[in-house]
């Protein structure tokens, strides 16, 4: 099988095409052909070398697939050869998904919904997984409450918009002013433009000073620093970034603040609460651009370019080389 692999950590010309044996299928394990993956900022920092320890070199990283099973082990009774399946790969626990096979357990594996596509599914397993377990899981957003959604245009936020919508939450989301109209049609009830806004004046203007039940923080740093100032009493931050200094947290102590930080776990609940979403018209990923597998050091270029101008997630296509719509 073909795969991209990662030679050395730097940049996203350490990614060479290399040939692989195609794994096989042990008990309790399904074998996916892999139609789609698609790229995350977690696969940039693997790359660039933030996590040396735990992926040794060369190595088939990525963390999202949508493909059909192609044989199953022993003792798999959730999935038969044919059958459509999405998932994220155990993270740090061997081969990831840019390869045209990948082996998986059938504990995190789940059926694709029928209404997307591969490349949907692929855009959606990880970011929708983490999702899940921030706002749900974590900070135990419920009915009639108000949620800030930072970064409201990127993978995980025009996710986590459309989520919290669907649960009844009211919705308050930054995003740039160029991305303002694509937030508000994922169901944002108040979008902030934060270039020209400061988000803390705005959002305690249209909450009255009483402040958001919950935060969901996909930027970090000042962002992150700044959160608690806009918090209700009891309030929840939930941030799925690495936090590299100390955060004061005198604001978020006079709020009664529950702190969350997340680092996404692999379970094929998640997976089917999200299809749920899927099949009741309420979530739907959205791929800003497509890449084939040979073009991964293309699409993680782009990703890390700031203002890169794609909204939504960067999908590769493993099984049509020539799928491809790059901006």
């Amino acid at each position: 099988m073909r795969a991209m692999s990662l030679t050395e950590f730097g940049g996203p010309d350490a990614f060479a095409l290399s040939e692989y044996e195609t794994p096989k299928a042990g008990a309790g394990e399904v074998l996916v052909r892999v139609h789609a993956t698609s790229i995350n900022p977690l696969d940039y920092q693997v790359r660039r070398g933030d996590y040396p320890d735990l992926v040794p070199l060369p190595a088939i990283t990525g963390h999202d697939v949508s493909g059909v099973v192609e044989a199953v082990g022993s003792g798999v009774s959730a999935f038969k050869p044919g059958d459509a399946v999405w998932y994220t790969p155990q993270i740090f626990g061997g081969h990831g998904s840019y390869a045209e096979y990948h082996v998986a357990s059938e504990a995190i594996v789940g059926h694709k919904p029928a209404g997307l596509t591969h490349l949907e599914a692929a855009s959606l397993s990880l970011v929708g997984g983490t999702v899940w377990e921030a706002l749900f899981t974590r900070a135990g957003l419920r009915l009639g409450e108000t949620v800030l959604v930072h970064g409201a245009a990127g993978g995980v936020g025009h996710v986590a918009v459309q989520a919290a919508k669907a649960s009844g939450a009211f919705v308050v989301a930054t995003a740039s002013g160029y991305d303002a109209d694509f937030v508000r049609s994922l169901g944002a009830d108040v979008v902030i433009d934060y270039r020209t806004e400061d988000y803390v004046a705005v959002v305690n203007r249209e909450t009255g000073g009483v402040g958001v039940d919950v935060v969901l923080d996909t930027i970090g740093g000042d962002t992150l620093e700044r959160s608690p100032r806009v918090l209700a009493q009891l309030g929840r931050i939930v941030s799925i970034v690495d936090i590299p200094n100390p955060q004061n947290l005198i604001e978020a102590w006079g709020c009664n603040a529950s702190y969350h930080f997340v680092f996404t776990r692999q379970n094929r609940g998640k997976l089917d609460e999200l299809a749920t979403l899927v099949n009741r018209g309420l979530l739907k990923p959205h791929v800003g651009a497509v890449y084939p597998l040979a073009g991964i050091p293309d699409a993680h270029a782009l990703l890390e370019r700031p203002r890169n101008g794609v909204r939504g997630k960067i999908g590769i296509a493993v099984v049509d080389e020539n799928a491809s719509s790059q901006p």
